[in-house]
């Protein structure tokens, strides 16, 4: 017996502890195919919401990976990490019993990264350095020299603060922990914002947690837990064409017109002129026919998608 093959945008809350890679892993063996892929890595102390491309919808995640992001973390100032976060071997554990870390003096520090900034990504990264992963080359022990890169950060808020003691390595210091909110774009490492305003203060700071909550149009509240074996993982897969019209404007066509855009003819629509991505979507079954660009009412395919193939159940 033939059955439609899995196809669509999946929204995963992923659980603390595991790899985007083992998500992804499960999500495969759930759903019998292969074709499976991420839209930007959660480290595993990160929990969150975890964009997968399910089947052809793996050609939209070129275009999910660049939204923008939301965050809720914990700031640990007094204590630094050889990771920027909990995952990481302390470092430099000051305190912040002899430093300003008055409500005022926070604000300033974490006010400095807010806008458009030049971010140092953290070392223990997956950015590649001479073609090499730089946290393979910090585990080695090897000098990793990362470059400055430009991000947004458009919002940093503290939302709560915690003046408590914690044990480091045997010895009692005084920390501050703070609740932050971050929203940013693409690329941009909250471990090192974290970094960046303890070394402002003079602190040091670390993340001990870490959650995404949205990323672009899409929230954690209505991403599934892919661990709990109960859930109909084809259920929640989110339609291609559903998704292609939350981030592009979108054309409807009719039948013959969407057989002729799939077999690389040219078609008239009454749309306005745009470089794209425009989604184009049959009219009869409301299906993603592809990405489209629009010069002087003809459609251009930047992006095929095509009719779903049947798979035996």
């Amino acid at each position: 017996m033939l059955e439609t093959a899995p196809d669509g945008i999946l929204l995963v809350d992923k659980p603390q502890g595991i790899s985007s890679h083992r998500v992804v892993s499960i999500a495969r063996r759930r759903l019998g195919l292969k074709k499976v892929g991420h839209a930007g890595t959660l480290d595993p102390m990160a929990t969150g919401l975890l964009l997968l491309g399910i089947g052809s919808s793996t050609r939209l995640l070129t275009h999910l990976v660049g939204l923008g992001k939301t965050y809720t973390a914990t700031i640990r100032l007094g204590v630094s990490t050889d990771s920027d976060d909990a995952d990481g071997t302390p470092t430099v554990a000051v305190g912040t019993a002899s430093a300003d870390v008055s409500d005022a003096a926070v604000e300033t520090a974490v006010a400095a990264q807010r806008g458009a900034i030049e971010q140092v990504p953290s070392t223990v990264s997956a950015i590649k350095v001479d073609g090499r992963r730089a946290y393979d080359l910090a585990r080695k022990g090897e000098d990793v020299v990362m470059k400055s890169r430009a991000v947004t950060v458009s919002r940093f808020d503290v939302t709560g603060r915690n003046d408590r003691v914690v044990s480091v390595d045997g010895a009692d210091v005084a920390v501050v922990d703070l609740d932050v909110v971050v929203t940013c774009s693409s690329g941009t490492y909250v471990r090192a914002l974290a970094r960046d305003v303890g070394a402002a203060l003079g602190t040091g700071a670390h993340l001990t947690a870490l959650r995404r909550t949205e990323v672009g149009p899409f929230d954690v509240d209505d991403a599934i837990d892919l661990e709990d074996e109960s859930v109909d993982v084809r259920a929640a897969l989110a339609r291609p064409a559903d998704v292609a019209r939350r981030l592009f404007s979108s054309v409807t066509l009719d039948a013959a017109a969407a057989k002729d855009l799939t077999d690389g003819k040219r078609v008239a629509a009454d749309h306005p002129d745009s470089d794209g991505p425009v989604a184009a979507v049959a009219a009869d079954d409301d299906r993603l026919v592809g990405l489209v660009s629009v010069r002087r009412g003809l459609l251009r395919v930047i992006t095929n998608f095509p009719t779903p193939t049947g798979v035996r159940a």
